[in-house]
């Protein structure tokens, strides 16, 4: 026989799941919090989705067309879904060069380079967002005013953000419903909780994702805020105000969760999800940036072979190893 069929040792276990329908699962998950998007900021988060979306499918077909000649695998619905989460960080009026650059180093850098889905050690859509972050600071961090669809674009009126306001340690008469609601400024998919924690809902459901992940993180961010919040209640901001601003339940529910950038065991996972907690925090509170739950989820990505070292699963029919 010129062709040799090899299989892997036992167990073997089938199952009607594909990349792709995880993948439209999570952007199912997604469609609350975007509907809500729409609502307060209009045109600005259609044009910034629809642009993120489409250029990062256009430069993965690019790349494995030309580039690495060989088949294209945009069908698996991972390019999109690296688009949605781009946009979802981004302000509804970042201009479209800036999206497009965004969408091709979260693709080409946080993707390709590594050789495509399943080998990247970093989550794509977080490394363009800190690339626009730290190349285009002053267009990253103008946050339009949310008005009920708003038809203008690049012109919005802008408005500071809860997490600037609480850098500024104005914690007081906070309104968390707004919070909760999504009538507040910040990036496409930060602003509604509700919208979030539906799509949270749905996603285990469905079994995509487990709960250990989300709720390691935002358990330590309540923890670690708690506990700088009953050392000065003026000066530091309630857990609450924590966990339901910025990008705390976007980036602990569908962005550290990613398959391919977590770690594989419970316990490893736990650990992972309080790395973040923690970092997000301190950044949030110490470091130089309103908001830190990119940063946190980026370092504790780095961190991820080292705790599959230490946290190994059990081998199938014998001891924990290690």
């Amino acid at each position: 026989m010129d062709k040799k069929f090899i299989i892997s040792s036992a167990p073997h276990i089938h199952s009607g799941d594909s990349v792709s329908k995880k993948m439209v699962g999570v952007l199912i998950a997604l469609a609350p919090a975007f509907l809500v998007s729409l609502y307060y900021f209009g045109l600005g988060a259609l044009i910034v989705t629809v642009v993120a979306v489409l250029s990062c499918v256009l430069t993965e077909f690019v790349i494995q067309k030309y580039l690495l000649k060989k088949e294209t695998t945009i069908s698996d619905g991972s390019a999109i879904l690296t688009g949605v989460l781009l946009a979802f960080n981004l302000p509804s009026n970042l201009p479209v060069p800036m999206i497009v650059l965004g969408s091709a180093v979260a693709i080409g850098i946080g993707k390709m380079s590594f050789g495509g889905l399943g080998n990247n050690p970093f989550n794509p859509a977080l490394v363009g967002r800190v690339f626009l972050l730290l190349s285009f600071p002053v267009q990253m961090t103008s946050w339009p005013r949310p008005r009920i669809w708003n038809t203008d674009y690049l012109d919005a009126e802008t408005a500071a953000t809860p997490l600037a306001m609480i850098k500024q340690h104005y914690v007081d008469n906070m309104p968390i419903t707004d919070f909760f609601l999504g009538n507040t400024g910040g990036s496409l998919g930060e602003v509604s909780a509700i919208g979030l924690l539906i799509g949270f809902a749905y996603l285990l459901y469905k079994k995509i994702i487990t709960w250990h992940i989300p709720v390691s993180v935002l358990g330590s961010v309540f923890v670690f805020s708690a506990i700088l919040h009953m050392t000065d209640t003026h000066y530091y901001a309630s857990p609450l105000i924590h966990i339901f601003t910025g990008g705390l339940l976007l980036g602990a529910i569908f962005m550290a969760t990613d398959y391919v950038t977590s770690p594989m065991t419970p316990p490893g996972i736990i650990v992972y999800g309080i790395g973040i907690g923690i970092l997000t925090i301190v950044i949030r509170v110490f470091g130089s940036y309103p908001e830190g739950i990119s940063f946190a989820i980026l370092t504790m990505n780095a961190f991820t072979p080292l705790i599959n070292r230490y946290f190994k699963p059990k081998r199938f029919g014998g001891e924990k190893d290690g």
